[in-house]
């Protein structure tokens, strides 16, 4: 089958073609949801709501990316929507902005996914003070610096997912870069 045959018996709601959809992609939107929510229940939730907006919205799909560059847009978006929502809540202080030095690492227990294959630390409180830290960039960095460096996408593919240019992707990914270590270096120096 296709892509467009595949596509257009989504349009058309075929169970089968539903049940091929989350054979073919389940474990990669998985794996993107865990590396931007390390905690398997709300991974595995994240995931759930990717495929039914998926399935729900395939005929706004226009056709102009490939069908899995949609849904790990789709992915990333439902991921960012779940962290802001529990930001606003104050469950991850970790996410609120950071001002001067004062970098609120907390040592919450919420991260229970730490065997995760772009994840190569040698322990779980390093893996826990680098996911707090990705997760105080600036939302356009995460996005970025979590699609290349954890989930292991070229930046012509972070481009196509994000819409961006690729030079605006290097620009990203620099900052990125920057930022962390000038938020592991603080949280180090503090700790020290």
């Amino acid at each position: 089958m296709t892509e467009n045959e595949f596509i257009s018996e989504l349009r058309k709601q075929s169970q089968k073609a539903y049940a091929k959809l989350i054979d073919d992609f389940e474990q990669k939107v998985f794996a993107t949801c865990i590396s931007f929510v390390p905690n398997r229940e709300d991974a595995e939730d994240i995931a759930q709501e990717v495929f039914v907006e998926v399935f729900n919205s395939i005929g706004k799909f226009k056709g102009n990316s490939k069908l899995s560059t949609w849904i790990y847009r789709i992915t990333t978006n439902k991921c960012l929507e779940f962290i802001r929502k529990k930001s606003t809540k104050k469950r991850f202080g970790f996410l609120q902005s950071i001002t001067g030095n004062d970098v609120p690492f907390d040592k919450t227990a919420y991260f229970t996914e730490m065997n995760h294959p772009g994840i190569l630390l040698e322990n779980k409180e390093k893996s826990e003070t680098l996911f707090k830290a990705i997760n105080a960039l600036p939302e356009a960095q995460k996005v970025v610096f979590t699609l290349c460096k954890v989930d292991g996408k070229s930046y012509e593919e972070v481009s196509e997912i994000t819409e961006k240019s690729v030079s605006s992707v290097e620009s990203l990914m620099f900052r990125a870069k920057k930022n962390l270590q000038d938020l592991l270096g603080d949280f180090y120096k503090n700790e020290a």
